[in-house]
């Protein structure tokens, strides 16, 4: 089974409409991505079967999530090659997505994939997810931030609860071993306007495994204070 044909079939396995146009998009993305790959790092994975289900079928694993479904902005912070942010944008053409990245190449990339691509409904921006916390157009305007940075989970919540409005959600992207870390950064969310509990998602599939994927769903209920996030570089050496 081609890629192609294989996306068709896991799109209409979950009752998204239009399926085959919109997985003909997401092939597209992903040839895209693997062209431009030869000249800019954008992913380690490279074998097509590998891509579709780790890139594409991961990153709309939320579709049809009650918070998924009710947010209007949603912010991708750290979003490399554009995941999970452009998959979900094709499949939410309604929704705004705002997709952030501290590499510039990163977001050129992106903006030529849009323009290729005809996707309206996302805009870029090439700037730190400290200083994106702290800018007035973004702080707490978002329904939903999603975000597969390679960092721990309270680095990861200092970068994106921020950006979260209060009664809005955080999905953290990440490994079944990463589940150790929801303990370790309690102090974290209590700091930073989250939940103490944390809903963890298997990502296509029934069960949490320590070498699967799931995600980890934060709500934010309370203002996140000022001095959060602190200055760029700090969230990472000096973990809440």
């Amino acid at each position: 089974m081609d890629a192609l044909t294989a996306l068709v079939a896991q799109l209409k396995k979950r009752n998204i409409s239009k399926a085959e146009e919109k997985a003909k998009k997401m092939n597209q993305l992903m040839e895209l991505v693997l062209e431009r790959n030869e000249i800019i790092n954008l992913t380690a994975i490279t074998e097509r079967e590998e891509f579709v289900e780790k890139h594409l079928m991961d990153s709309i694993c939320c579709y049809g999530w009650d918070e998924m479904e009710n947010a209007k902005r949603i912010a991708d912070v750290g979003t490399g090659a554009g995941f999970p942010g452009l998959p979900l944008a094709l499949l939410y053409p309604q929704k705004e997505f705002i997709l952030m990245d501290s590499l510039g190449k990163r977001i050129e990339f992106i903006n030529e994939a849009l323009e290729i691509l005809s996707i309206e409904n996302v805009k870029t921006d090439h700037i730190r997810a400290e200083d994106s916390g702290r800018s007035a157009a973004y702080r707490e305007t978002f329904d939903l931030c999603v975000s597969r940075a390679v960092a721990g989970l309270s680095v990861l919540m200092e970068y994106c609860l921020p950006l979260v409005r209060v009664g809005g959600w955080f999905y953290a992207y990440k490994t079944g071993k990463a589940v150790s870390e929801i303990e370790s950064s309690l102090t974290a969310r209590d700091l930073l306007g989250g939940d103490r509990s944390v809903e963890v998602r298997p990502v296509n599939s029934d069960q949490i495994t320590e070498y699967g994927r799931n995600i980890m769903a934060i709500k934010k209920i309370r203002h996140t204070p000022n001095m959060y996030p602190r200055k760029a570089g700090t969230p990472k050496k000096v973990p809440l």
